[in-house]
């Protein structure tokens, strides 16, 4: 017998971020000690680190209500006019990339010792958390949606 919508997927609960967080930290661990990353967030454009983290949230979205059918976000629970869970999914997805990256001491590995400072270092620095969250957000996604 099939379960009705409102029994399959209950409504968002700090539960559900923090089974995001343990997808989107998994994910985003081995991308934040990867110099490669680095270098090419140092190369990027910001028009191409803002396009970057636009393409994040449409992965996001697409993940949780395109393709869990069961989903509804007109039916979830809202901050600012943006579904909890989604909002959840953002923060989990870039917020798990910065945090690694300030505790491994990315910035300094890869950016500070190659003479890097000042506004260069923080744009760099929020250029490879965008990459960084292109994974993470995959692995939280997943977790949220299979748990």
């Amino acid at each position: 017998m099939k379960r009705p919508k409102s029994l399959r997927h209950p409504k968002y609960r700090l539960a559900d971020s923090a089974q995001q967080a343990v997808g989107g930290f998994l994910l985003a661990g081995p991308f934040v000690v990867t110099e490669e990353v680095w270098v090419l967030a140092a190369g990027m454009h910001w028009i191409q680190g803002v396009a970057t983290a636009g393409i994040v949230a449409l992965i996001g979205y697409a993940a949780l209500y395109r393709a869990d059918t069961d989903r509804d976000p007109d039916g979830e629970q809202e901050i600012a006019g943006v579904p909890a869970r989604f909002l959840s999914l953002m923060i989990v997805a870039f917020g798990s990339v910065l945090l690694l990256a300030v505790l491994f001491d990315a910035p300094d590995t890869f950016l500070i010792e190659e003479g890097v400072a000042g506004r260069e270092l923080w744009a760099t620095t929020l250029k490879a958390v965008t990459v960084g969250a292109v994974f993470s957000v995959v692995g939280a996604a997943t977790a949220d949606s299979v748990f």
